[in-house]
């Protein structure tokens, strides 16, 4: 892993999403502004038939815009939420490697490589020109009719943005979910570090790969990442343990369980619970022994964990 390196998604696509989320709103106050609009218009007209006729004609419009709105509303959102999840992410990435610069390549995770150009097509090419933006202006000219149709375009225009936002963001976000450091015993305590330290059955001086969570048993053990699970049941050592490798090679381990809930090939996703806590093989108590795989090689968990400690909101 540390010679790999995940692409996330650009600060242009986040404001681009934030474009999006202040359009949808407008569309529907504009929506909104035709139906009352309308509806004072004509109130005026002698034309009964006529009247009764396209008032019929704009509630049915106003009724399908008003759908559209609804259904987009809530891809704008979800993609905002998980633009922004990404961006905090990536932030969280750039402060630990400034910080743990010195400590060593394997100490901090690996940078998303976000200064990268686009993966490049076959065969394709064409003139640089700027992108087409949703004109929004167009839709509040002309005949309630005309207005009508013109947001319906671009509602249409709006649905099609976002629809390519979707697709340029869900490789990034899936490359996230499968990047280890979700806590896998949520409330535990913790029990001995990663590194060196006094062996608990003989005294003397050995290597702990891993981080101890110290819980009770029968605790719910949850996948750090989604992955595939390639080891399920009693491992030397480790009591009954699960071993998931995640899509970027990384593995993460869980030992000492009580109890087992997956099997070998099943596919797991992040919060998922796998296990539950116990105190099976070389062990004195109850705990969850976590731990982080790059390239054959046990790196310190807590480093990946506290990429994935929120912070507290700061308060007004």
């Amino acid at each position: 892993m540390s010679r790999q390196r995940i692409r996330f998604v650009e600060a242009r696509t986040a404001r681009a999403i934030a474009i999006i989320c202040a359009i949808t709103l407008l569309v529907a106050a504009l929506a909104l502004g035709i139906a009352i609009g309308t509806m004072f218009a004509r109130s005026h007209l002698g034309e009964e038939q006529a009247l009764m006729s396209r008032r019929s004609y704009e509630i049915e419009e106003l009724g399908r815009l008003r759908a559209a709105v609804i259904e987009l509303t809530p891809r704008v959102e979800g993609l905002s939420a998980q633009v922004y999840e990404l961006h905090d992410f990536d932030d969280r990435l750039k402060a630990a490697r400034g910080v743990g610069g010195s400590t060593g390549v394997h100490d901090v995770p690996p940078l998303p490589d976000t200064e990268e150009p686009a993966a490049s097509l076959d065969g394709a090419g064409g003139p640089a020109l700027p992108p087409r933006l949703c004109d929004i202006e167009r839709a509040d000219r002309g005949t309630p009719r005309q207005r009508l149709k013109g947001t319906q375009r671009i509602i249409d225009c709006l649905n099609d943005e976002v629809s390519q936002l979707q697709t340029q963001t869900l490789a990034h976000y899936a490359a996230y979910m499968a990047f280890p450091g979700r806590n896998p015993a949520p409330g535990a305590r913790s029990g001995s570090p990663y590194g060196n330290r006094l062996d608990p059955f003989t005294g003397h001086l050995s290597f702990h790969p891993g981080l101890d969570l110290v819980a009770p048993t029968g605790t719910p053990i949850l996948a750090s990442a989604g992955g595939r699970v390639i080891q399920a049941g009693e491992r030397n050592g480790y009591g009954f343990a699960v071993d998931v490798r995640h899509s970027n090679g990384m593995v993460t381990r869980y030992g000492h369980a009580s109890r087992i809930l997956v099997k070998a090939g099943d596919y797991v996703m992040p919060g998922q619970e796998i296990a539950e806590v116990g105190s099976t093989g070389r062990s004195t108590g109850p705990h969850l022994h976590f731990e982080v795989i790059v390239d054959g090689a046990q790196i310190n968990p807590s480093s990946y964990l506290a990429l994935f400690k929120r912070k507290p909101n700061a308060q007004s």
